[in-house]
C-alpha cells in the first residue's frame, strides 16, 4: 500500500464509522425564493425539484427576506461593490461596519461592539484571548457551551473549571474553591439550543458579584428574540447591565451573516488589537455589514414578529404534546422532539422530506448526547397554519408508522 492510499484508507474509515453508527450527515440541496420563506426549492440528487416547507432553519423571524434588510443590501452593494477588499486594519474598515457596531452596541447599552465574520469566530477568539489581556484568568463553563466557547477556552492556554449544566450551586463550589486574588470570569448561554433551556443568568451574576468574577454570555440564539428592542434574555430579564461580554449573532434571528461582542470600549479595543482571528480576517461585505445593520434597526421595534414567533412556537409545542410526543419545553421558541436513535431519526427526517415535503435535519451526536437524538424544529411568523397542520399530521403519521414512544418527556 503507498502512503497515500494509506492516508486515503483512514479517511474512508472515518467516514464508514459514521455510516454504521446512522449518523453521517447529508447536505440537502435547497434554493430559498425571496418572498417566499418559509417554502423553498428542494433539488434532489436526480436532478429533479420539489417545493418543500423549511421547518429547521436559524433564520428565526423571516428577516433574510424582509424588504428593509434587502434594501439596505442592495444599496451597499451598488455603492461600494462585492467584497470589503482586506482585513478591519487593511482597508476593510467602511462606514457599514461602523455602523453596524453602533447599531450593535446600542442594541446592548454598551460602549462599544466588534464585528466578526461569525458568532463562532467571536466566540473562539474573544474567549482564546481574555487570558493574554488578564494574566492568571480562570475561566468557568458551563458543560453544555457551544463548540466555538468551548474551543476558545480550551486553547486560550489558561485554567478553566467546567460546572455542570446550570448548576449554580456547583459553579460556587468550584469558585470557593479557587485563590480569591485570581481573575475569574464565568461563561454561559442565555439559550441553549439543542433543549431550548435558559440560563440562570441572575444567579449567575450573583455569584460574580460575590467572587468578583466577569461575566460573558452567548445570547447568540436569543438577540433579535426577546427582550423590548431584541437585545435578548438579558435585556427581557432587565440583567443585561450586569453581563460584562455579550456574544451574539447576525445569522439566526438578524437573518443575515456574521458575529459580534458588546462590551466596554476597552474590551473591544483589546480584543481588537490582540485577537488573531480577527486581525487576519478578512471582514464582512460592506453589504452584509448594511443588511445586519438594517436588520438590527428594524427589530428593535418590531415586536409583533417576535410575539408572533412566540405564539407559533406555543401552539406547534401544544399540538405536539396532545399527540403525545416526547418533546423537551424550557419556554423558548425551540422546539426539540426526541426519537432516541441516530437511524431512526435520519429516517423520519427522510420520509417528511420525501413523503410530506417537510424539511426538518436530524441532530445527532456529537451536537447532543448519544440516545437524544432528535428533530429540532423552529417555527417562524411566516409558518401559516396550513404549514402547521401539515406538520402535525406528518408527525402523527410517522411516529405511528415508526411504532415509536409517545411517552411525553419532562422539561
Amino acid at each position: 500500500m503507498t502512503h497515500t492510499a494509506r492516508y486515503a484508507a483512514a479517511v474512508e474509515s472515518a467516514i464508514d464509522k459514521l455510516h454504521q453508527e446512522g449518523r453521517y450527515r447529508t447536505f440537502i440541496d435547497i434554493e430559498r425564493h425571496r418572498g417566499q420563506f418559509p417554502r423553498a426549492l428542494w433539488r434532489k440528487p436526480d436532478g429533479s425539484t420539489k417545493e418543500i416547507v423549511v421547518w429547521c432553519g436559524n433564520d428565526y423571524l423571516g428577516m433574510g427576506q424582509h424588504p428593509v434588510v434587502l434594501a439596505a443590501m442592495h444599496e451597499a452593494l451598488e455603492a461600494t461593490g462585492a467584497g470589503s477588499g482586506g482585513t478591519r486594519n487593511i482597508s476593510g474598515t467602511t462606514v457599514y461596519h461602523k455602523r453596524l457596531e453602533a447599531e450593535l452596541a446600542d442594541l446592548h447599552r454598551k460602549e462599544a461592539a466588534l464585528v466578526f465574520t461569525s458568532a463562532y469566530i467571536a466566540n473562539d477568539a474573544t474567549l482564546s484571548t481574555l487570558p493574554k489581556l488578564l494574566p492568571g484568568l480562570i475561566i468557568y463553563s458551563d458543560e453544555l457551551n457551544h463548540a466555538s466557547m468551548i474551543e476558545g477556552i480550551r486553547r486560550n492556554g489558561g485554567a478553566k473549571r467546567i460546572f455542570r449544566h446550570n448548576d449554580v450551586a456547583h459553579l460556587r463550589e468550584l469558585l470557593e474553591a479557587d485563590d480569591p486574588a485570581a481573575p475569574k470570569l464565568i461563561a454561559f448561554e442565555s439559550i441553549y439550543s439543542m433543549d431550548g433551556d435558559f440560563g440562570p443568568i441572575e444567579a449567575i451574576c450573583d455569584l460574580a458579584v460575590e467572587f468578583d468574577a466577569l461575566t460573558y454570555i452567548d445570547e447568540v440564539h436569543a438577540v433579535g428574540m426577546y427582550g423590548p428592542r431584541g437585545a435578548g434574555v438579558a435585556e427581557r430579564d432587565g440583567l443585561m447591565g450586569r453581563i460584562d461580554i455579550i456574544n451574539g449573532t447576525l445569522a439566526k434571528a438578524y437573518g443575515v451573516m456574521g458575529g459580534y461582542i458588546a462590551s466596554s470600549a476597552k474590551m473591544c479595543d483589546a480584543i481588537r488589537s490582540y485577537a488573531p482571528g480577527f486581525i487576519f480576517t478578512t471582514s464582512l461585505p460592506p453589504a452584509v455589514a448594511a443588511g445586519a445593520a438594517a436588520s438590527v434597526r428594524h427589530l428593535k421595534t418590531d415586536q409583533e414578529r417576535r410575539d408572533k414567533q412566540q405564539l407559533h412556537a406555543r401552539i406547534l409545542k401544544t399540538r405536539l404534546k396532545a399527540m403525545g410526543l416526547p418533546i423537551i419545553d424550557h419556554g423558548s421558541h425551540i422546539v426539540p422532539v426526541i426519537v432516541g436513535d441516530p437511524v431512526h431519526c435520519k429516517q423520519i427526517s427522510d420520509m417528511l422530506l420525501e413523503d410530506f415535503s417537510i424539511y426538518v435535519q436530524p441532530i445527532n451526536f456529537p451536537t447532543v448526547p448519544r440516545g437524544t437524538e432528535r428533530l429540532r424544529f423552529t417555527p417562524s411568523p411566516v409558518h401559516d397554519p396550513k404549514m402547521l397542520d401539515g406538520l402535525i399530521r406528518a408527525m402523527d403519521n410517522l411516529w405511528s408508522h415508526c411504532a415509536l414512544n409517545r411517552a411525553e418527556l419532562s422539561a
